[in-house]
């Protein structure tokens, strides 16, 4: 009698792997994105600019073959400063199109913005915007703290990283846009949602717990 046992055992653990959505892995995904980039001080994203951005935007696992101009190549999170303090409910992102400037041979690479300041928070809540043209973009420094950033990165309404096999690579966004992804949206929430309104409105749902703390653990 143990083999059906077992072997019902083996079955229930398979359907467990099975019931996680693909928009629940996304955002582990995403959730040890940040957590891997944050844990070496020395070259990781600022700690002050995490805690003085408006918004956090996380992409992981961008594929390198669908670096196409004009084809789809990414979808994340991305959560705002509550007004009364801490994240809001995430709300989710594609990224399409734009120059192909990611480094040669990565297999893939995670891409992080922090968007700064309310017009480019104004931007992010929009169905869609453009990279460069609606929000001023500059790559983001590296480190412990900003005092080697360049006034450029300092003025830009939203700054970028992007990593490749553990290391930070060259990504250019300009000209990239950033869209609504509505499927992944409807399937946190349950039904169909603006961006706009989740931030407002929503609370985190279950599926959004560790991303949030991951994020509040090094920006409160």
């Amino acid at each position: 009698m143990k083999f059906p046992v077992l072997l019902l055992a083996a079955s229930l653990a398979g359907g467990s792997a099975l019931a996680q959505s693909d928009v629940e892995k996304r955002l582990n995904a995403a959730t040890m994105t940040l957590d891997e980039i944050m844990s070496v001080k020395e070259k990781s994203i600022p700690e002050d600019l995490l805690k003085k951005a408006a918004c956090a935007v996380i992409v992981p696992g961008v594929k390198k073959g669908a670096f196409i101009i004009g084809g789809k190549f990414g979808r994340g999170f991305f959560t705002c400063r509550k007004d009364g303090g801490g994240w809001s409910a995430p709300g989710a992102v594609r990224i399409e199109g734009g120059s192909v400037g990611f480094q040669i041979g990565a297999s893939e690479t995670d891409v992080v913005m922090l968007v700064m300041n309310q017009r480019g928070k104004d931007s992010l809540l929009s169905s869609k915007f453009t990279i460069g043209a609606d929000a001023a973009v500059a790559g983001g420094p590296v480190g412990r703290e900003t005092s080697a950033a360049t006034d450029a990165a300092m003025r830009a309404e939203i700054l970028t990283w992007s990593r490749a096999r553990g290391v930070f690579a060259g990504i250019s966004l300009k000209g990239s846009t950033l869209r609504e992804d509505e499927d992944a949206l409807k399937e946190l929430y349950g039904k169909k949602m603006k961006n706009k309104d989740v931030i407002a409105t929503m609370a985190p749902p279950p599926a959004a717990t560790s991303f949030l703390a991951t994020l509040s653990k090094y920006a409160n």
